[in-house]
């Protein structure tokens, strides 16, 4: 599989902006700079190639011993978020060094890139909001209290038991979700800022992951609908 670069940030959220006369509504995203934390090679006692990327400054104090000691080794600041990017290819992992910061210039407007993230949590949701199930159908002649109740679940006995995968009540969002193919509006360097066309997963101010797109890795788009999206 080729490599794809990755990238960590934060969404800030939406906004719009006129391309050729035409709205174009994008989404925020803080993206880096990010530091090489550590890098692991074949030839070290892990065995693989890799390099563990952090984004966002944390305050010493707020940092565990532990952690502490490991961004010390690097001679880095401690780091509120940190990934591992998986590199196969051999000659690559010598483009890294520990210390090494990557900035949003990685990436190319009207590039596709792939977004993945946290979504938003809604707690503990019935039914009709989890799996938009209609409900009771009579709300009145000694209907009580099940009008957005999920009915039966089961079937006599047999099979005697709930089926697993029954639609019902639960917790709802906070699981991890990739938006994919989403293009590269703008970039704007001096900022740490890229504008991408359409929404991506997770709050303001939740954090992100940006890679080169797995279906479209290398390929070029304009932002105008016109174009294929």
């Amino acid at each position: 599989m080729a490599f794809r670069m990755m990238m960590l940030g934060k969404k800030l959220g939406m906004t719009q902006i006129f391309v050729e006369g035409e709205r174009i509504p994008v989404t925020v995203l803080e993206l880096g700079p990010n530091t090489v934390v550590q890098k692991k090679t074949k030839d070290s006692k892990d065995g693989y190639n890799s390099v563990q990327l952090g984004f966002g400054d944390k305050d010493h104090k707020k940092a565990n011993k532990a952690m502490a000691g490991h961004f010390k080794r690097a001679d880095q600041k401690p780091k509120w978020v940190l990934k591992e990017l998986r590199i196969d290819d051999d000659a690559k992992i010598n483009d890294f060094q520990v210390g090494q910061e990557i900035k949003a210039d990685i990436f190319k407007e009207g590039e596709f890139i792939d977004v993945a993230g946290i979504t938003k949590g809604k707690g503990y949701q019935g039914v009709m909001r989890r799996h938009h199930m209609k409900g009771a159908k009579n709300a009145t002649h000694g209907t009580h209290e099940y009008r957005r109740h999920i009915g039966s679940i089961g079937c006599r006995t047999t099979p005697g038991e709930v089926h697993k995968g029954k639609r019902m009540a639960g917790h709802m969002g906070a699981v991890r979700r990739t938006t994919q193919n989403v293009r590269v509006a703008k970039i704007m360097l001096d900022k740490n800022v890229l504008l991408v066309r359409g929404s991506v997963p997770g709050p303001i101010n939740g954090y992100v992951m940006v890679f080169q797109a797995r279906k479209k890795l290398g390929k070029i788009g304009k932002v105008t609908r016109s174009v294929e999206t």
